[in-house]
């Protein structure tokens, strides 16, 4: 077994830390509107932003330690640190996000009062779409990068990587949410019917909702444990395959342990007529063709073994094992 220094990835950090500094200056610029204009929308958007700032802190927190090094404790490292508090982030998404903004627009619904000087709420508006749209904009070309939008979804889905597709989220989220804020404050000061702005609450709270359990769907299997994705599976099977001395794969599991970081555990047979020296050469010219083309590679285990003395325990239909 040879175990890797964490990789460090600083694009993460700087998707964060650019959301971070636009929620702050939101937050703040939302509660200021609230204040003066007692509106429920904006208000619930001011914890929207707060939320999200909060958030992009704790995603900070996991990422630092995630690149602490093994140790007795953690011998494969820390690598999940940064699933589990994206998880949890998710979970303040609904939980504070969602709930403040369901339950002050019911709040509002059932004792509505008037939108008082509505051209601060625009005001502020505009700025909040400026900030908002600018880190949303940075994100979504960090994380797409050449592919198209269609992928998008499919993207979000397939990645390792959740502080960026969660700002990624969070952005969209926001973005949405200043878009029904500012409907709600339009209908309800131009039809004179403030229950609009209650609703508008609402409607935020449940797109806040939807964002949570996404974000929670995508992170919860990350956390427990998934495989790494299939063509870097495929390429290690075929690096190992392609190996003079290696007879066949009897088994290969990948488990990705961090946005960076993937553990390799894999059974091989080899020839009968090596002697040890001769395979001791075969596994660490094979290592390092691995680390080489992955070096996202970073715990490695190599077990020899006959393919009759090898005992298949993983289940067929999970994809990170394969079983010749």
């Amino acid at each position: 077994m040879t175990r890797s220094a964490p990789r460090q990835d600083n694009s993460s950090n700087m998707v964060i830390y650019i959301a971070l500094a636009g929620n702050i200056l939101v937050a703040i610029s939302k509660f200021i509107a609230a204040a003066v204009t007692g509106s429920s929308a904006m208000l619930s958007e001011g914890v929207h932003s707060v939320v999200d700032s909060i958030n992009e802190v704790l995603l900070l927190y996991g990422v630092h330690r995630s690149r602490n090094r093994p140790d007795r404790k953690h011998p494969i490292g820390y690598g999940r640190e940064v699933y589990f508090w994206s998880f949890v982030v998710g979970l303040l998404i609904l939980t504070f996000g969602a709930g403040v903004s369901v339950y002050e627009g019911i709040i509002h619904i059932q004792t509505p009062h008037p939108v008082e000087s509505p051209h601060v709420t625009y005001i502020v508006l505009a700025l909040a779409a400026l900030f908002e749209g600018f880190s949303w904009v940075f994100t979504l070309r960090k994380f797409r990068g050449n592919r198209p939008y269609s992928e998008l979804f499919r993207m979000i889905v397939h990645s390792k990587d959740p502080p960026t597709f969660i700002v990624l989220l969070e952005d969209s989220a926001a973005m949405l949410g200043l878009l029904i804020a500012f409907v709600g404050v339009y209908l309800s000061v131009a039809l004179d019917n403030p229950v609009i702005d209650g609703v508008a609450s609402v409607l935020i709270g449940i797109t806040l909702a939807l964002t949570a359990l996404l974000v929670a769907r995508e992170t919860k299997g990350l956390l427990i444990g998934e495989a790494a994705n299939p063509h870097i599976r495929d390429s290690i099977l075929t690096l190992a395959e392609g190996t003079a001395g290696v007879s066949q794969v009897n088994g290969l599991i990948t488990v990705q342990t961090a946005p960076q970081e993937i553990t390799v555990a894999m059974s091989l047979e080899f020839t009968d007529d090596l002697r040890v020296p001769e395979l001791e050469a075969i596994v660490i010219a094979l290592e390092n063709k691995i680390r080489k083309a992955h070096p996202e590679v970073s715990t490695l285990f190599i077990k020899p073994q006959a393919h009759e003395h090898y005992e298949e325990h993983t289940p067929d239909d999970d994809p990170g094992y394969i079983d010749n």
